[in-house]
């Protein structure tokens, strides 16, 4: 039996919750006030078999504060676990160095993830991203610079966006 912590903040988008396991890598998180939105994200071997609630999960609760306020590399440090398959774990960790403020197309991203020719692919890998913010896949735009699809809405993406570039 597996337990994992869980923590909802209030952010300028709206609540933030994270998924915390117990050596303080997240395991899903979101602009949610529901872990239930999370939960199917995680690989089923991640996925935790009991949820403690708590107000404030150190580095992580430090960080989506942090980062909303204008610091955004704090979100770089966090540790984070995800599992699949190779190029969904290339693709991710590729996601981790697309810097603030300097989002890429799909294109740029499959390219970042070393498969130029798997644009979707990349995609999917964004779509099945179970970590947002901490892998930051808001990064990624369409090719001529539409904001494309997000989990958690295209106003929640603009904003994070703009934030990034005024902030960047």
């Amino acid at each position: 039996m597996s337990t994992a912590h869980t923590s909802t903040l209030e952010t300028p988008i709206g609540p933030f919750t994270a998924v915390v396991a117990a050596d303080g890598a997240v395991l899903a998180s979101g602009w949610t006030a529901s872990v239930d939105d999370l939960l199917p994200q995680v690989s089923p071997s991640l996925r935790p078999t009991a949820l403690t609630e708590h107000r404030d999960l150190g580095q992580v609760t430090r960080a989506v504060r942090e980062y909303h306020a204008g610091a955004l590399d704090v979100i770089a440090e966090v540790p984070v676990r995800q599992r699949s398959g190779e190029f969904l774990q290339q693709a991710w960790e590729a996601l981790r160095g697309v810097p603030a403020g300097k989002p890429v197309s799909y294109a740029d991203y499959a390219l970042l993830a070393g498969r130029p020719a798997a644009v979707r692919a990349a995609a999917t890998a964004c779509a099945r991203n179970a970590v947002t913010l901490f892998v930051p896949c808001h990064r990624v735009i369409r090719t001529g610079g539409a904001i494309g699809n997000f989990r958690w809405g295209a106003d929640a993406k603009r904003w994070l966006l703009r934030h990034e570039e005024r902030a960047a």
